[in-house]
């Protein structure tokens, strides 16, 4: 392999393994904050407790999450040195307000959180949570404008053969890094619930803590109900914006080779990129595809024939993970609608339990296919329009970016296995009083 695709593995694993760990930060702060306002509010032990046990996990999960996504920035100037030479004026000024406007105020917050438990008010102990809360999410919001500047650079301009900025407004809010937000957050607000409430499950089946996880579980599973809902409604919504700035990926996501009007919404079809077609296409919709991305049945949709082979993203790829992911999705509203209904006996239903346990793993699939579909739909493209990946690629050797490769799949690995363990391991414990007795 080429120094060009051995980087891009590089850089996909090095991403794929930090997103692991970024969503359930996101949203399990969150879900802690709310536990331990209702603790203030009430004064209800049971609340403080639910803080403090998914405070534990949060904490090793959070730290990875940090180790990760410091070696990930680093491949910008390793990997991708004509990328951040070409465009660093804009991208890098992202992220370095991200590290200090986010990053800095999250990792302070989180010290005085898990420190103080005995030396500050509840009140403000509750609020230090939530700042954690607030700069995470933060912090994602710097990232994702990053992100969705490369999808769709705007406010710049092309100087001494570089990209430099020149509205930085127009960066931080045109619609597409704002939708790119609320999609990716949503997502993990949705696998931070599924976490919480597959865990809590697996102690009710057991019969361990029945009423500590009973009132976790419900918790999670209002803010998964709500957020799988908004998902599925913006999910519909970012589409169209995707459709509207990038119609490449559009067409590879469904597939669509020939431009038409009233495009129909195959559902279940298998791509032939080889011969531009695809193969057992089952279930047409008249005027579907037409009116999911531009709201108007009539509307023209381009094909992938419409584009230069060499501009088109790897269709097989985007089809699949596009189906993974909106798959997914509507389980996860299915899912969290029956629970709902349930909710009242839920340690009755032991068949409902079972399936929100093993139901753990299906949003971090989701969370990852999306960012699969984000990527790989951008190619050939780093910044899409602007700058091909060939061209971003730092002029190293293919031996070197090797053995860096195999040196990151290995510490990841070892990362991986530790912190998944140590969070298994709090996970399946219970819960602890302050004197170290289950409760």
């Amino acid at each position: 392999m080429d120094v060009l695709m051995l980087s891009r593995l590089q850089f996909a694993a090095a991403t794929f393994f930090h997103f692991l760990f970024v969503p359930l930060t996101l949203g399990l702060s969150v879900l802690i904050a709310i536990m331990e306002t209702i603790y203030v509010r009430t004064g209800q032990d049971i609340y403080k407790q639910m803080a403090r046990f998914w405070g534990k996990i949060f904490l090793i999960n959070f730290a990875i999450g940090i180790v990760t996504g410091i070696t990930l920035e680093f491949q910008f100037g390793t990997n991708w040195s004509r990328y951040s030479a070409y465009v660093g004026d804009i991208f890098g000024s992202l992220l370095a307000i991200e590290a200090t406007a986010a990053f800095f105020l999250e990792s302070t917050f989180i010290g005085v959180w898990h420190f103080g438990w005995n030396k500050l008010s509840p009140k403000f102990h509750a609020i230090c949570i939530w700042l954690v809360a607030f700069a995470s999410n933060l912090s994602a919001l710097w990232i994702l404008i990053a992100n969705a500047w490369m999808q769709h650079p705007v406010g710049y301009t092309i100087r001494n053969g570089r990209a430099e900025l020149t509205d930085f407004v127009a960066v931080v809010t045109q619609p597409f890094a704002i939708q790119e937000f609320l999609h990716t957050v949503t997502g993990a607000y949705i696998l931070a619930g599924f976490f919480v409430m597959g865990i809590s499950a697996y102690h009710l089946l057991k019969k361990q803590n029945t009423e500590f996880f009973l009132k976790s579980f419900r918790i999670a599973l209002i803010f998964s109900l709500v957020f799988s809902i908004v998902e599925v409604i913006h999910g519909h919504i970012h589409g169209g914006e995707v459709a509207k700035i990038q119609p490449a990926k559009l067409a590879a996501m469904e597939s669509f080779w020939e431009t038409k009007s009233n495009a129909p919404f195959t559902m279940f079809l298998i791509p032939d990129e080889q011969n531009e077609r695809n193969v057992a296409e089952i279930i047409h919709v008249p005027g579907a595809l037409s009116m999911l991305a531009y709201h108007s049945p009539d509307a023209t949709v381009k094909g992938l024939k419409d584009f230069p082979q060499s501009e088109r993203p790897p269709v097989f790829i985007c089809f699949v993970a596009f189906r993974v992911m909106v798959g997914l999705g509507m389980l996860f509203m299915l899912l969290t609608i029956v629970c709902f209904l349930l909710r009242n006996r839920l340690e009755t239903y032991r068949w409902l339990l079972w399936i929100m346990v093993v139901s753990i793993p299906l949003p971090y699939i989701a969370c990852e296919a999306g960012w699969i579909l984000a990527e790989v739909g951008r190619q050939p493209w780093i910044v899409y329009g602007l700058m091909k990946t060939a061209d971003a690629v730092s002029p190293v050797s293919a031996s070197q970016v090797l053995i860096s490769f195999i040196a990151f799949i290995l510490v990841y690995s070892l990362l991986g296995l530790a912190a998944f363990y140590l969070m298994y391991i709090n996970a399946i414990k219970g819960p602890e009083t302050t004197a170290g007795k289950e409760i």
